[in-house]
């Protein structure tokens, strides 16, 4: 949250840019996944700018290397603790968030004690059942680490509100992405077992993920616990209402994850190797949203539509408001949705994408197989490469800016590209693919890769077209 950072703002701004969509900003746990954190409320430290804390380190331009940043990052913000001097506004952010700090800043020390590695039901029975003489012991063994963590979130909270107070001066509004699940060794979990399908010992009696779909024939499985929805409706669902609060506290505008699993969510029995043998139960639909509507009043959301879509949940999409997305790689092919992902059929309430951090980049999908990265087979690609040519107009070269100029040009209210996009980009900068353990969430763009010219042509499009 840096001087690049704010460059970045400098280049979205001269190029006309009005939106910067972002990926969840949680502590990252294993596989480093934004969408698997340690908690649904805090901010992932390793954000934290330090002026230089990796001096005389060499790390890769073009990919983050976890491994290596972690302990130097942590050891830097140490560094800084060590000359902390807490004051008034400290203290204020402490009560301001004291709802979720308290839990979780012992949560990360308690994991830190038992080897840093250890899943919270791996603890001593007594912490992991939260007794309260065990609390009390840990909170006064572990005192200055909690304090640790404590401030390592002031220093989050308080570099992104000065970056989002500097963006939005530029008039540009952020999004930010909100996982439907959380992660089982988080927080959350350990703080709220009760809101959670859990066994006896804690650990996860169902698990979330997505039948066979485009990315994977044997489906996706995430490994989420489940949601008790009938606990946690007994309070007006106040535990959501707190999460989406503090959301809206760090973003313009909310990308909610996953949306159908709020009508219908697919249960996985714990123990299966694959998601196929799930089935689909009821979620809370749209009494949920009733609940944090009235709290928080109206809720600038967008809704992930993606998926085994079906008209229940479109209706609840449609009832409040949501815009729905539509992804342009999906548009040529045999995805069930792909007639209303063609720009032609979008309505004006739509978000249109080129992809997503799920997809390959437009210039890697342009050239793949499909093998390996879908479940499309070679003819499947051959098909969709002859329509989309077709459809689009274009012997195919500059892919990647036909499909930015389609979107553009389309009637949608709002549309947006991954910067791999923009960059003209291949598979080697895909920032996730679906179901792989490891290896995801690493691109990053290069110093200088964005240029004057770049910016000069981006806002030519959006001057064009009434961006």
């Amino acid at each position: 949250m840096g001087r690049a950072a704010y460059r970045f703002c400098d280049f979205l701004a001269d190029a006309g840019q009005k939106i910067w969509q972002v990926l969840p900003l949680g502590p990252t746990g294993f596989g480093d996944s934004p969408y698997q954190c340690f908690s649904a409320f805090a901010g992932n430290p390793l954000l934290v700018d330090l002026e230089e804390p990796a001096a005389g380190e060499a790390f890769p331009e073009e990919r983050v290397d976890y491994g290596k940043l972690i302990p130097v990052k942590t050891a830097a913000l140490r560094r800084a603790f060590e000359g902390f001097a807490p004051g008034p506004e400290f203290d204020e952010f402490r009560a301001r968030h004291r709802e979720w700090l308290e839990d979780y800043a012992l949560f990360m020390a308690l994991k830190r004690a038992h080897g840093g590695e250890a899943v919270w039901t791996e603890w001593p029975e007594d912490i992991r059942r939260r007794e309260p003489g065990a609390m009390a012991r840990w909170r006064a063994a572990l005192a200055r680490e909690i304090r640790f963590e404590e401030f390592t979130q002031y220093l989050f909270f308080r570099q992104w509100h000065a970056l989002r107070e500097d963006s939005n001066e530029r008039g540009i509004r952020i999004m930010g992405d909100v996982p439907i699940y959380v992660a089982h060794d988080s927080a959350d979990v350990w703080a709220h077992p009760e809101f959670f399908q859990l066994d006896e010992g804690g650990r996860p009696a169902a698990v979330a993920g997505v039948p066979p779909d485009y990315f994977s024939a044997t489906g996706q499985l995430w490994g989420n616990p489940i949601y008790r929805w009938d606990v946690m409706e007994r309070d007006g669902f106040a535990w959501w209402v707190s999460r989406l609060r503090g959301s809206f506290e760090l973003f313009d505008i909310i990308r909610l994850d996953h949306f159908r699993g709020f009508e219908a969510y697919w249960e996985v029995p714990a123990g299966e190797a694959t998601a196929m043998h799930g089935r689909w139960v009821k979620g809370p639909g749209a009494r949920l949203f009733e609940a944090i509507e009235r709290e928080l009043g109206e809720l600038p959301i967008v809704a992930e539509n993606l998926g085994v879509i079906t008209p229940e949940v479109e209706a609840i999409r449609e009832r409040f408001g949501f815009p729905g997305m539509s992804i342009l790689q999906f548009a040529f092919g045999a995805d069930p949705q792909a007639a209303d992902f063609r720009p032609h059929n979008y309505p004006r309430q739509r978000v249109a994408y080129t992809g997503t951090h799920d997809n390959d980049t437009t210039l890697g999908w342009w050239t793949s197989q499909g093998a390996g990265d879908t479940t499309r087979t070679a003819q499947d690609v051959a098909q969709e490469r002859a329509f989309a040519l077709s459809y689009l107009a274009t012997d195919g070269r500059g892919i990647n800016w036909v499909f930015i100029r389609t979107l553009m040009a389309s009637v949608a209210e709002m549309v947006l590209f991954p910067l791999q996009d923009v960059l003209g980009l291949g598979s080697e900068a895909r920032m996730n693919i679906p179901s792989r353990p490891g290896g995801n969430w690493r691109w990053r763009y290069r110093e200088g890769a964005l240029t004057p010219e770049l910016a000069a042509r981006l806002r030519q499009l959006a001057t064009i077209y009434d961006r």
